[in-house]
């Protein structure tokens, strides 16, 4: 826990950072107005521990949240931060005089080891309470351990690197069990690998870092006061267990690889950053007397480990005869000093102080400073406090540093999600490119910004950039949204019009005729945007007035097709006399309207593509609506138009078989005056009855009237079914045309005989033609000779008629003899069937008195009964409701009226008790007719055997059980 006091200095410090913070903030020249609502917190944030040790504090190492120290002279705390209220004490139990020189602790925190002043080394474990001695380790100081990160567990540190005071390096290795009967040590070997010297002399080996890079090769970087050596070597695969010796004999017949200094101020400290936990470090810094050594760490290159290596000097106020920096540690952007009454932060990148924090006297003079790789935290010890720093968003303000550099990619990856801040390196790299002439690239980065559009522009217009500037607009113009259509609309057009100036520019050149055809694929591309489609649609008269002002015809016919605003090509094309290209767009679209508007046009100068084109249209094109076009230029076109016309028209009534009126009687008047063999074979095949035919028959017959085709006008009479007209016009033509027509009306044998008759007097009048007068008399049946003698002149001699009328008078005589016959054979008839009634009267037939009738099969003779000549004898009422569902509806009906008469009557016999003498007349009338409605019910009911007879027949394909009751009936039975 912090104090109130150092709450408080915190505090302030933080309103000190966000008032500097802010004094950089406000409304930037790219349009951003970056207002922060809360204060942010400083990268390095201090936090004083609340702990009070009961004694100084001598030393202190921290890895993996364990803390260790060292307290007065023999005195060991162990504190699991996990736990910090379980603090663990223990005695090292020391009687010389011998002091803590130094602790090492393991990146996992559980192993200590304790260097003595005395050149020994004790050992203690995470697990247990007792401290034990590393015998071998004996008579030499530890200056420095280089852990094992790969193989180290929590029981066994695995081969590891120790450096002494005298500049030797040992290779030891301690495992935390109690060990054999014969070794309890827990030091398993303790032997010398290699040694430093400086000017000739053993050096301390003052920091150790063991790394393993790729393909089993390993790094050993040491350093002394002023040298920083690299040991580089690979192991065999499995033999990490073996430890680094092989490494240092690699490298013992060459001098090792090292850096030196002349400064020494008797130690250094090197440190390193990783990114993540069990990686390998990416940057070290190691702070030695010239100042801070900072450079990558390479593990691909051959010949060095360090790359990008740099010197940062220490400023001025450091000076090494009274003031050294202690200790150092490095973060991702910084590197922190320790110096003996305050901490500063430098950046990595510019070398600039970021933080200073200055430590009370009340404290004491700073110790040392140490980082947790694990939890990152950084900690720094006096002899009488403890405090803690938390590093976060390090990476806050690199951006701004990288942008200072130049380095805008690297700044553009810091401030991803700042936008204000990503505008600002954007802004910054824009104006950089453009000092530097790289205007395409100026031009893209000013388009992500939020820079005022004018200023920008402008800009680029001054310098006379116009590609630069058609590439700021076309980047400005992908970042708009949908919904800002002003500004898409100014800078779809302003594009345009740069386009336009640029493709007239490069036309004029031969030279750059590849350019030339580049350019104007990028605009077209720019034109068929499905972005911006909506946008050239509903400006497309701007654009098109654009395009016209610059002449560019072909890019305006693109645009049309575009736009699918075909008419205005087909127009274009059409004004210039290309009409196949104008019928090429026409049939590639395909655009029925269209065609209506420009066939008239194209049918007067390609009479034959235009109908090629509809005939392949098909069914899409209406006849009727192209029948204006084939009017106008079939009067007043060529014959090859007129031609065209009937083609058309021929494929509409013959392929797609058009029924409308106006198409057949266009096609009629076609015939009729350029076609007139085809007109009659047209009639014909149209079919001969009203329903078949789809000209209007009126107006074939005027037109046929008009051009004097006779046997047109003759077939056209027939169909109207005007067979006087059409056989006294066929008279003027031919006889036999004329016998045809007279046959027609087959069912109306009286208009027959006078149509014969009118054929019969032109033969015998007109042609006076006796001879053929007679073969008429023989093709028609209703003729006789008596009527057509009328027609002769008298002066014509009976020879001519001798044998007609021979022929005639015969016929006469054999209809008599056939009537005579008939009338013999209904006599004859009529005598038969008397003698067949007469044999009926006297038939009968004999009734048993056992006789059972055949549906109830009760006795017979109990009530009225029927018998047939089949045998079958039937009750009365038994007959009756046996015969009644066969018959019809209309017969049910009648028996029903004939059944009430039958009653009325009965009833009125019986009210009758002594008759008069009318009503004795009346009863006699009234009897008569009681036995006809009997005699009509016979009629009905028995007129035939209903099983023998046509009713039983009749009713086989009917059910024995009525639909409706076959459901109850099959429901009794179960």
């Amino acid at each position: 826990m912090a104090s109130i006091l150092d709450q408080y200095e915190d505090s302030q410090n933080i309103r000190q950072h966000s008032r500097v913070s802010a004094a950089n903030i406000g409304i930037t020249h790219s349009g951003f107005v970056n207002v922060r609502l809360e204060e942010e917190k400083p990268i390095f944030n201090k936090q004083r521990i609340d702990f009070s040790p009961p004694e100084k504090i001598n030393h202190f190492q921290v890895c993996n949240n364990q803390l260790c120290m060292s307290l007065g002279k023999d005195t060991l705390l162990r504190i699991d931060l996990g736990k910090p209220d379980q603090p663990n004490q223990i005695e090292l139990g020391r009687k010389d005089d011998g002091k803590v020189h130094k602790l090492f602790l393991d990146p996992t925190g559980s192993h200590l080891v304790i260097s003595l002043t005395t050149n020994e080394c004790v050992y203690l474990n995470r697990n247990t309470q007792k401290v034990r001695s590393l015998s071998r380790w004996r008579g030499h100081l530890i200056e420095s351990i280089g852990w094992n990160k790969l193989i180290g567990s929590e029981t066994n540190t695995g081969p590891i690197l120790v450096g002494t005071s005298q500049g030797i390096i040992f290779e030891a290795e301690i495992s935390a069990s109690e060990g054999s009967l014969f070794n309890t040590n827990p030091d398993q070997y303790f032997r010398q690998v290699h040694s430093l010297e400086e000017d000739g002399k053993p050096a301390p080996v003052c920091c150790l870092e063991v790394e393993r890079g790729l393909e089993s090769k390993y790094f050993i970087v040491a350093t002394t006061r002023k040298r920083l050596f690299q040991f580089v070597g690979k192991l065999a695969e499995g033999s990490e267990q073996q430890g680094f010796s092989s490494i240092f004999a690699q490298n013992q017949d060459l001098l090792p690889s090292f850096q030196e200094f002349p400064v020494n101020m008797g130690y250094s400290e090197i440190t390193f950053y990783t990114s993540k936990l069990r990686s390998c470090p990416k940057s070290f810094a190691w702070m030695m007397g010239n100042g801070v050594l900072y450079g990558q760490l390479d593990y691909v290159r051959l010949d060095s480990l360090l790359s990008d290596v740099q010197v940062w000097e220490y400023t001025p106020d450091i000076d090494l005869n009274f003031v050294k920096p202690i200790s150092i540690v490095l973060t991702q952007f910084h590197f922190l000093l320790l110096l003996p009454d305050r901490i500063r932060g430098i950046c990595t990148l510019n070398g600039q102080v970021v933080h200073e924090d200055v430590f009370p006297d009340k404290f004491g003079t700073l110790k040392k400073m140490i980082k947790d790789p694990v939890t990152g935290l950084v900690w720094i010890y006096t002899e009488k406090a403890v405090f803690r720093y938390h590093i976060q968003r390090e990476a806050r303000d690199v951006w701004q540093m990288y942008m200072n550099m130049n380095k805008f990619d690297l700044a553009k990856e810091y401030c991803k999600e700042r936008p204000e801040c990503l505008d600002m390196v954007l802004a910054k790299e824009a104006e950089h490119c453009f000092q530097n002439k790289r205007y395409l690239e100026s031009a893209k980065c000013y388009a992500l910004t939020q820079n005022y559009f004018e200023e920008i522009a402008l800009k680029f217009i001054e310098a006379k950039q116009e590609e630069a500037l058609k590439e700021f607009l076309i980047k400005k113009l992908i970042s708009l949204k949908a919904s800002e259509k002003t500004q898409i609309t100014l800078l779809v057009t302003w594009l345009t019009e740069l386009y336009l100036n640029r493709l007239g520019q490069l036309e004029a050149d031969d030279g750059k005729q590849h350019l030339f055809l580049e350019t104007r694929e990028e605009f077209r591309t720019f034109l068929k945007s499905p972005k911006h489609k909506d946008c050239f649609y509903n400006n497309r008269s701007t654009i098109y007035d654009l395009l016209a002002s610059h002449g560019d015809v072909d890019n305006m016919v693109y645009f049309s097709v575009i736009m699918q605003d075909y008419e205005r090509v087909v127009s274009h094309y059409c004004q210039h006399d290309d009409y196949s290209a104008a019928l090429d767009v026409l049939s590639k679209h395909c655009d029925d309207k269209l065609f209506y508007k420009f066939s008239p046009v194209l049918m007067q100068h390609i009479p034959k593509k235009v109908v090629d084109a509809w005939i392949q249209m098909g069914n899409r094109l209406d006849p009727k609506n192209l029948i204006p076009a084939l009017v106008n230029y079939s009067q007043m076109g060529s014959m090859q138009q007129i031609t065209e016309s009937i083609r058309y028209m021929e494929f509409c009534v013959y392929e797609l078989d058009v029924k409308d009126e106006a198409i057949h009687n266009y096609l009629l008047s076609l015939y009729a005056k350029h076609k007139p063999d085809a007109l009659l074979w047209y009639l014909e095949q149209a079919g001969t009855h009203v329903t078949d035919i789809h000209y209007d028959l009126k107006y074939a017959l005027r037109l046929c009237a008009e051009h004097g085709y006779l046997q047109a006008c003759v077939l056209v009479y027939k169909i109207m079914e005007l067979y006087e007209e059409a056989v006294d016009l066929a008279l003027q033509v031919d006889v036999d045309l004329a016998k045809s027509c007279a046959d027609l009306p087959e069912d109306d044998e009286e208009l027959r005989k006078k149509l014969w008759l009118k054929i019969a007097r032109h033969v015998v009048q007109e042609e006076k033609d006796v001879k053929k007068a007679m073969n008429c008399l023989s093709s028609c049946n209703l003729l006789k000779i008596e009527d057509i003698l009328p027609f002769f002149p008298d002066f014509v001699t009976i020879d001519h008629f001798k044998e007609a009328i021979c022929n005639s008078l015969e016929e006469y005589n054999q209809h008599i003899e056939e009537l005579k016959q008939e009338m013999e054979e209904a006599t004859e008839s009529a005598k038969r069937i008397r003698d067949d009634i007469q044999e009926m009267r006297n038939k009968y037939g004999v009734v048993e008195s056992q006789e059972k009738c055949a549906t109830c099969d009760f006795p017979l003779l109990n009530r009225p009964f029927y018998l047939f000549l089949c045998g079958h004898m039937f009750h009365y009422d038994c007959l009756f409701q046996e015969v009644i569902p066969h018959l019809s509806a209309y017969k049910q009906n009648k028996l029903e009226e004939l059944q009430k008469k039958l009653a009325a009557t009965t009833q009125t016999t019986k009210s009758r008790h002594k008759p008069k003498e009318e009503d004795t007349v009346s009863l006699g009338k009234g009897q008569g007719s009681r036995e006809q409605i009997k005699s009509d019910i016979d009629d009905i009911i028995a007129c035939e055997c209903v099983y023998c007879g046509e009713l039983m027949i009749k009713s086989i394909d009917k059910p024995f059980i009525d639909p409706p009751k076959f459901d109850q009936e099959m429901s009794s039975w179960l």
